[in-house]
């Protein structure tokens, strides 16, 4: 994987971490929430999968947060 998209996905997945644990959120309930397996949220917020878009979406659906609040820049 080109390093630049892997720092993306690395940045993606640190991003939806943070969020989940700022609503008290274990991965369990995300991934319950969203749809998707725990295991496979764990490799998303490690950067170690890219989700697809529609998984994206339900992540960012469950945490209640816009899809392009991940994207910003943080100060």
């Amino acid at each position: 994987m080109h390093n630049t998209n892997y720092l993306i996905l690395q940045k993606l997945g640190k991003r939806i971490k943070e969020s989940r644990i700022e609503k008290n959120m274990t991965q369990e309930k995300l991934s319950e929430l969203s749809n998707i397996s725990s295991d496979y949220l764990s490799e998303i917020e490690r950067g170690k999968k890219t989700p697809s878009l529609k998984r994206f979406l339900q992540i960012a659906q469950a945490l209640e947060v816009l899809p392009e609040e991940f994207f910003k820049n943080k100060l």
